[in-house]
């Protein structure tokens, strides 16, 4: 308490030797708080739809492009979210949430998959073991007695009955192409494989086949073009069933962005769709193209070439992904980071791990704790629970 004397206040003295690291924080104290204060999951997932999957002491949860955990880590499991709902696991049983975090779909079943074009695979029992279709309100559509279904696709899905043999339905439980294949495919581009006595074809809608069943294997049409197996070997075919890219590599994989992975004597390439060599096969591996590039393999280490097989980005990381919204992850020396297109280090290689940009936030992994970054490499704030 402050004495008077003499008709003053006697204030009490400062310590003018106060040390200011006791009373402030240094730079890299704060950074260090920042960084704290971003990164505290056990593991993380990208963004997608506003929303990524957050795991802390084995439960899941999620937060959104503001740092805030809207939905917290209670659930044993999650699914991302897919039209608006994503599929949580509680006490052993599946339901579904929205993005505010509210049970829109009690937790009943034993198995559910993500929405697809308005509908969801679930299966109520493991006991019963068939599965049935239900809408977002959470009405069965389709009642439970298909041995095995895929996701609804162009507006049809894949169901296998007791037997074995596969058709199609449409989104009233319609069988619209009966259940007499040995397997089939999703429908991508107005067709679907199918297999028939070890051969495959393809179908369109209605049924009909439109490419015999007469190859040893088959793919989905991606950008007008399927990849097929015959005589052993791999090549290409378009919707009229004329094989533009001959059969004679080892394996191929779908089109993206205009070219395809071909593999031939364990070396790896790119073809157009003529069947034109545009990248000999040269490379020990390869990634498709994304946004322009792909990442090669040469000696042991990678880069990337774009379509003409120009070395943009020289061959010195010990890894490299794809691009994804301009940037492309790298690893050097244990470490990861992320580069632009011109092969400048935007991002550092200081991480452990790390996952690629999506809406403009990525994850990474520091000193064993996964956040976020943005393109910067500012970290994400993570909040308390809304």
């Amino acid at each position: 308490m402050a004495q008077k004397t003499g008709g003053m206040i006697s204030r009490p003295q400062k310590n003018r030797n106060t040390n200011k690291s006791e009373a402030f924080f240094t730079k890299k104290q704060s950074d260090d708080i920042a960084v704290n204060q971003s990164i505290k999951y056990d593991y993380v997932d990208s963004f997608n739809e506003g929303m990524a999957r957050v795991e802390l002491n084995d439960k899941h949860g999620f937060i959104n492009k503001s740092g805030r955990e809207v939905i917290p880590c209670k659930y044993e499991d999650v699914e991302c979210f897919r039209e608006g709902l994503a599929a949580v696991k509680l006490n052993n049983k599946y339901g579904y949430v929205d993005k505010a975090g509210r049970v829109v779909i009690p937790c009943k079943y034993d198995y559910v998959c993500s929405f697809n074009e308005g509908l969801a695979r679930v299966k109520l029992s493991y006991n019963l073991n068939t599965f049935g279709y239900i809408d977002k309100n959470g009405q069965e559509v389709i009642p439970s007695k298909y041995g095995i279904a895929g996701d609804f696709s162009e507006g049809l899905a894949r169901v296998v009955l007791d037997y074995g043999k596969s058709g199609f339905i449409d989104k009233t439980g319609r069988v619209v192409i009966p259940c007499k294949y040995d397997d089939a495919g999703d429908f991508s581009e107005g067709l679907a494989r199918v297999e028939l006595y070890d051969k495959s074809g393809f179908i369109d809608k209605t049924g009909r086949e439109v490419i015999p069943c007469k190859y040893d294997d088959a793919k989905r049409f991606r950008e007008g073009m399927a990849p097929v197996k015959k005589y052993g070997k791999w090549g290409f075919i378009n919707k009229s069933g004329r094989e533009v890219v001959l059969c004679k590599y080892d394996y191929v994989y779908s089109f993206n962005e205009g070219l395809a992975e071909v593999d031939l004597n364990d070396k790896h390439g790119f073809v157009d769709k003529t069947g034109r060599e545009v990248v000999p096969c040269k490379y020990e591996y390869v990634s498709w193209f994304s946004e322009g590039l792909a990442s090669v393999e040469l000696n042991g280490k990678w880069g990337f070439i774009d379509k003409t097989g120009k070395e943009l980005v020289s061959c010195k990381y010990d890894y490299a992904y794809d691009f994804h919204e301009s940037f492309a992850e790298v690893q050097l020396n244990g470490k990861r980071g992320f580069i632009d297109k011109t092969g400048c280090v935007v991002i550092p290689c200081k991480y452990e791990d790390i996952r690629e940009f999506s809406e403009g936030l990525a994850p990474v992994k520091l000193n064993g704790r996964w956040g976020f970054i943005d393109k910067t490499g500012k970290f994400l704030r993570i909040s308390g629970v809304k």
